[in-house]
């Protein structure tokens, strides 16, 4: 679109379907390429990306021309199809339903990246659960805890 300016700065936050660790550490530079190629296929910025064995973290530079939901909907039907297809997982792996999408302000990006490239390091102190549910009431998202990362059984 001829004369567009925009900054739009989301990260994605997606679950394992109930929140299973089923992405191993071995694959975790593969999943992230993987990802990367279907963001920059859709015409999107991918900013930073990490993937913990039960969850992952997507930073991007959205263009208004996508909506987010369209954006994380071919992220977690390509990834899914991939780990699939690869057998990376006994039976059938997928994401669960839905995601969180927190904006940014270019000012915070550099934080924002640093935060999710030591994921790691983070989630040795707290869990995913906990970290989720920090992220929704610092941004003052609205939720049920019935649907809040269903885990298995």
């Amino acid at each position: 679109m001829a004369n567009t300016y925009t900054q739009i700065y989301i990260q994605v936050v997606f679950a394992v379907q109930g929140r299973q660790n089923l992405i191993r550490p071995e694959r975790k530079e593969e999943l992230h390429k993987y990802i990367t190629g279907i963001v920059t296929r859709q015409g999107q910025k991918l900013l930073a990306i990490h993937a913990m064995s039960d969850h992952v973290h997507v930073l991007i530079g959205l263009k208004p021309s996508m909506a987010l939901s369209d954006l994380v909907r071919e992220i977690k039907t390509g990834s899914t199809n991939h780990i699939n297809e690869n057998r990376w997982v006994a039976g059938r792996f997928a994401w669960q339903e839905g995601f969180g999408a927190f904006s940014y302000s270019h000012s915070q990006l550099g934080d924002v990246i640093r935060y999710i490239q030591n994921q790691e390091a983070h989630h040795k102190r707290k869990g995913f659960q906990e970290e989720y549910r920090e992220f929704l009431d610092r941004f003052s998202v609205a939720y049920d805890n019935r649907y809040l990362l269903q885990s298995v059984g």
